[in-house]
């Protein structure tokens, strides 16, 4: 009989350890604002990525009922998607490089930053002007799409 004989000798790896927790507090806030910005940048990345993938799908046309997935709600148009949170924008503003954020996220951002989220360029001021006419037209999407 052979029956523990493959696991002889191995032992289980614990992970981490000295890990910053949330029980300690930040020693370097330009590393911590470093970190978050990395986040940031990877979920722009993914969606990016996410978002891609979305539009080569699109792009082959619709496969064979096995594969499609269930019908669902009509997904809003990518303008209406803030980069930052990718969901729906309820209160977008424009940046100074052109783009529109969800306020919130926007302010989050420059918080700690002067670049732009989404080229990583500096911005020349960080004033955030009201996107009206974006608002509208969400609002109508979502009146059209029973959101």
């Amino acid at each position: 009989e052979k029956r523990g004989k493959g696991k002889k000798g191995k032992k289980k790896k614990k992970g981490g350890g000295g890990g910053a927790g949330p029980s300690r507090e930040p020693e370097d806030e330009a590393a911590l604002a470093a970190g978050e910005e990395a986040e940031l940048a990877a979920a722009l990345e993914e969606s990016a990525r996410l978002e891609e993938g979305r539009r080569a799908a699109e792009a082959q046309g619709p496969s064979s009922a096995a594969e499609a997935p269930a019908p669902r709600e009509e997904e809003p148009p990518a303008d209406f998607i803030c980069p930052i949170t990718t969901e729906l924008m309820s209160d977008p503003v424009m940046a100074a490089d052109g783009h529109s954020y969800e306020r919130s996220a926007i302010e989050r951002w420059l918080a700690t930053k002067s670049t732009s989220p989404m080229t990583g360029e500096a911005l020349v001021h960080t004033f955030l002007a009201p996107n009206h006419t974006l608002r509208r037209q969400i609002r109508e999407w979502e009146e059209a799409n029973a959101r």
